[in-house]
């Protein structure tokens, strides 16, 4: 059962998706949740079918107090390492919001402070507080609307089915076509090897 709040019912809770992508932004989404804000199917985003996802996306914009989404791209990733950018990519999300906020709720256990806003690490958090869950749901639909208008430009990647994951099919294609400008330079793309050329 997903809790309504943490702290504050005026709280931004905040997640990201596409950590451990080998291609494609780091994306999150920040929210404010009205008091009593209720779907039966909202969970942690990786527990739901790609076509619930779908279907709680309007639903959360819809009744979200307010809502942003932030992608972190790339360059930025390899400039400043993964961890850093999902950071930045939750503040970046945050102050898009646009409302006052008294407390930040933030997926897992790493985050820096943003701007004098009190804020919370929860492990799991996206199973347990429904605006985190409903962050969850947005930066993963986002992400993925992105790594499929990527696919057009790159079909032979997959992107539209692997949405940049490390999967056997997105490694196989590495392998035969190299990397392209949306891979993270930074990250380990094939197992036997720790760089590519750019492609």
């Amino acid at each position: 059962m997903l809790a309504d709040h943490y702290h504050s019912p005026n709280e931004i809770g905040t997640d990201e998706a596409g950590r451990g992508c080998l291609a494609g932004p780091v994306t999150a989404a920040a929210l404010i949740l009205p008091e009593g804000f209720h779907h039966e199917i909202l969970n942690d985003s990786k527990k739901l079918s790609e076509s619930k996802r779908k279907l709680l996306r309007p639903y959360i914009e819809k009744h979200a107090l307010g809502f942003a989404v932030a992608h972190i791209y790339p360059k930025k990733i390899d400039e400043i390492n993964i961890l850093n950018a999902s950071i930045l990519a939750m503040h970046q999300a945050i102050d898009r919001v646009g409302l006052d906020t008294e407390f930040i709720i933030v997926d897992g256990n790493k985050f820096k402070p943003y701007k004098k806003i009190p804020h919370a690490c929860i492990i799991k958090g996206d199973g347990k507080y429904k605006s985190i869950a409903a962050a969850s749901v947005l930066a993963k639909t986002y992400r993925d609307a992105y790594m499929e208008e990527l696919h057009l430009e790159y079909p032979m990647y997959h992107w539209d089915r692997n949405k940049g994951y490390p999967t056997k099919d997105h490694r196989e294609a590495i392998r035969t076509y190299g990397l392209t400008r949306y891979h993270r330079l930074s990250f380990r793309q094939l197992p036997e090897q720790l760089k590519l050329g750019l492609y």
